[in-house]
């Protein structure tokens, strides 16, 4: 870069104007706003050079020139050019848009002044960017092409080399744990079978600092109050891809608790409440980590109680002889706070007091965490939400109060449309439906449905109130007509029509459970199909084809699901005995049982164990449970590899039917379990609206009183049981819910129909 100015013969006179030549991009009132002389100003040699520095200063200009013209001053420069476009080659390890992202934090962007110096300061931080990756041979190289209209481009030819390997991990100065115990806790590995996918043993200097942190925490939770790490050297081989770990270590001794001391602040919770919360005692090895989750407790406890802003901190502090710690507690309560507004954002379509019922943190009350907690999850479990968020910021200029800010993210919860949906075993199904689980914002769920498929006609009217009452209590009303062919839902030859209502209520136990009470009234018509079974045909002749029955139910449910939709956590279980009451023609009963855990494995994967199980009996004059209310299993939602209600007691043909193959009629005792590792797919962004599960199912249905006409009645047996595995996919679109499932059946007997993919549009399980 070159400036100069011309010197004149007794350069000093008065300003008369200022003229600026050269100016292509940058407006002359930038220039005149830079030189800190006016017109009728006086000036001389030492003035020019004030005048050029601050040109220079201003980094628009790569070379400056002053001259005279009479009294006028005359400017003479030449802009820096601008960045036209910035391109990168070579890059993989770190895409582009970082790279760009970066270098614009830099002050190298298109549209923005070009300057040398910063392309250099860049590339010595890109390649130090690529060595904290452990990718010591990467080399960065610029290209700049000048451009018309003083416009440069710039190209970034990026050589990423390899990443430097780990071929040893030594550690120096420990006795206490030896050298495997301490390298197990390590995310950087030695080389092994699996390093080429986990890539654990890439060197990373990020991943060596957790390490080192991880392995001080480790001392510290075991006592050793003294622990160091002195010194870690990090040798590169000359090839520049083997790295070489020497950790140098002073372990020091071990120290017990000999007291707990607590001080500060408590308010009104009594010294003997926060000293039951603090884990670590006299006579213990002393533990940071133990330490650690006792002041989380405390907070947290005072939390509940209304001091929302508490803090406790603890503290190890040698005793006078040395030989053991004092661990000490300072606890600042604070001042309680109160509660003076709740407010709720993104709910476009759900009412605010749908949303405000279920809270159990109210207004003008004490902040209680436990309270603004229990009621996000509430909110989570109404299943209308991708996504709830709470804030609780202090209100400006008031000491003791806090507003809680809840933040919602809607999702799809009905649909008012004509419908298309496939199920594999099932075929085309179609319809006329509106189905809402949030009309209008309101909460109240209700279904209008009308649909068509190759085994079932069917035509339903519900709706469902889930506070007909302002403490909670649910009512429920629904209305239904069903004509279906079990012939073709792989289920012996018979069908039947059915007409029925009912009406049900809720009445909420605590937070989680609740308690369901129903009564219904249903008549159902049963036709035989050609040939029919001998099991059917012997309960028909002694029962008749015409049932009217009053039901009652009693059930119990509890949910502590994290989601209503495509739950990861918590738990649920479901109780309900239904039975048929004086009036009715048939008297039986009907016990149904399920229920779902959630075990978090790891940030990404979850175990969910399943089980259903039900029971049908008899009771008065009625003597065979009523086949058309067996239970089935196989297929989806079932025991997954299996063609859908096709396992279990299969009918005996009748004598007229010589051809006929033995159909599926259901049990009265159903069993099944499954186990479900829940991970997330890759490249998928929104993880809460797709599940995805490697499963392994067990199942069957039996039948307790086989008729002795029977030649295939499947007694309750262990050795019976079905058992698969495989991969299940539901995502949740705007439209429906899609599911798909690969499955192996282990233990397919003769007579059992597997089936490896299956399918099906419009439920969620």
């Amino acid at each position: 870069m070159m400036a100069s100015f011309l010197s004149i013969q007794a350069f000093g006179f008065v300003i008369s104007d200022v003229r600026v030549e050269g100016l292509q991009r940058i407006s002359a009132g930038s220039v005149f706003g830079a030189i800190p002389f006016n017109v009728g100003d006086d000036i001389d040699d030492s003035d020019v050079r004030v005048i050029m520095r601050s040109l220079f200063r201003t980094e628009n200009f790569d070379d400056v020139q002053l001259a005279r013209d009479g009294n006028v001053l005359v400017i003479l420069v030449k802009e820096r050019p601008t960045i036209d476009s910035i391109e990168f080659e070579g890059n993989k390890a770190i895409k582009s848009d970082a790279l760009l992202e970066g270098l614009s934090d830099s002050g190298l962007a298109e549209g923005e002044i070009f300057k040398k110096v910063t392309l250099d300061q860049m590339s010595a931080e890109l390649e130090r960017q690529y060595v904290l990756q452990g990718r010591y041979d990467a080399g960065i190289s610029t290209e700049v092409e000048e451009l018309p209209r003083n416009r440069v481009s710039i190209k970034v030819n990026v050589n990423e080399g390899n990443v430097s390997g780990i071929q040893h991990i030594n550690i120096v100065g420990n006795t206490v744990f030896d050298d495997e115990t301490i390298r197990e806790l390590f995310e950087l590995k030695l080389p092994s079978l699996l390093s080429f996918y986990t890539k654990d043993a890439q060197y990373s200097r990020e991943k060596l600092k957790a390490d080192l942190e991880t392995l001080e925490s480790y001392y510290l939770d075991r006592g050793y109050l003294k622990f160091q790490v002195e010194s870690t050297q990090v040798a590169i081989a000359p090839n520049m891809e083997d790295v070489y770990i020497t950790i140098n270590v002073s372990e020091g001794e071990q120290f017990k608790v000999s007291s707990v001391e607590i001080s500060g602040e408590l308010k009104d919770i009594p010294e003997s409440t926060i000293r039951r919360l603090i884990l670590s005692g006299e006579g213990q090895i002393f533990s940071r980590e133990l330490m650690t989750v006792s002041e989380e407790r405390i907070e947290n406890t005072l939390g509940n109680a209304g001091y929302t802003f508490a803090s406790a901190t603890g503290s190890p502090a040698l005793t006078e002889d040395g030989g053991s710690v004092i661990v000490k507690f300072f606890v600042d309560a604070g001042s309680r706070s109160y509660v003076r507004r709740i407010s709720f954002r993104g709910n476009t379509l759900t009412q605010d007091a749908v949303l405000r019922r279920e809270m159990r943190q109210m207004e003008g009350g004490w902040a209680s965490n436990a309270y603004v907690e229990a009621s996000k999850i509430r909110l989570e479990r109404l299943g209308f939400f991708k996504e709830v968020n709470v804030e609780t910021p202090a209100v400006s200029g008031i000491e003791d109060q806090i507003d809680i800010n809840y933040t919602v993210e809607e999702q799809p919860s009905g649909s008012i449309s004509a419908t298309l949906g496939y199920a594999q075993d099932f075929g085309a199904i179609l319809g006329l439906s509106y189905q809402e689980s949030n009309v209008l914002g309101s909460g109240n769920s209700f279904n209008l449905s009308a649909n068509r498929s190759s085994y079932q006609t069917s035509y339903s009217v519900s709706f469902f109130d889930p506070y007909y009452t302002v403490d909670a209590v649910s009512r429920g009303y629904s209305i239904f007509y069903r004509s279906t062919s079990y012939d073709e839902r792989n289920i012996a030859r018979f069908s039947t029509d059915s007409l029925g209502a009912s009406i049900n209520f809720g009445y909420p136990i605590n937070e989680i459970s609740r308690l369901n009470f129903s009564i219904g009234a249903e008549n159902t018509n049963i036709k035989e199909g050609i040939f029919p079974a001998q099991e059917i045909s012997r309960f028909l002749s002694a029962e008749g084809k015409k049932f009217s029955l009053l039901t009652v139910s009693a059930g119990y449910a509890m949910s502590a699901l994290n989601r209503g939709l495509l739950p990861t956590g918590g738990k649920s279980q479901n109780l309900s005995f239904e039975m048929t009451i004086p009036g009715s023609e048939l008297e039986f009963f009907r016990i149904n049982y399920s229920g779902q855990i959630f075990f978090p494995l790891s940030r990404a994967f979850t175990l969910r164990l399943r089980t259903d199980l039900g029971y049908g009996g008899t009771f008065g004059s009625t003597k065979t449970y009523p086949f058309y209310k067996n239970f089935y299993s196989g297929g989806m939602g079932s025991v997954r590899g299996y063609e859908t209600n096709t396992l279990g007691p299969r009918t005996t043909r009748s004598p007229n039917d010589q051809y006929g193959e033995p159909d599926p009629v259901g049990g009265n005792l159903l069993i099944e379990a499954s186990a479900e590792i829940i991970f997330p797919l890759p490249f998928v962004k929104d993880q809460r609206q797709m599940k995805s599960v490697l499963f392994i199912d067990a199942g069957n249905v039996f039948n307790t009183n086989c008729p002795d006409i029977s030649t295939y009645c499947l007694s309750p047996d262990e050795g019976e049981l079905r058992y698969s595995a495989g991969v299940s996919v539901t995502w949740i679109t705007g439209f429906a819910p899609i599911s798909f499932a690969l499955s192996y059946p282990f233990n397919r007997k003769p007579g059992d129909e597997g089936e490896s993919f299956q399918f099906e549009l419009g439920r969620t399980f």
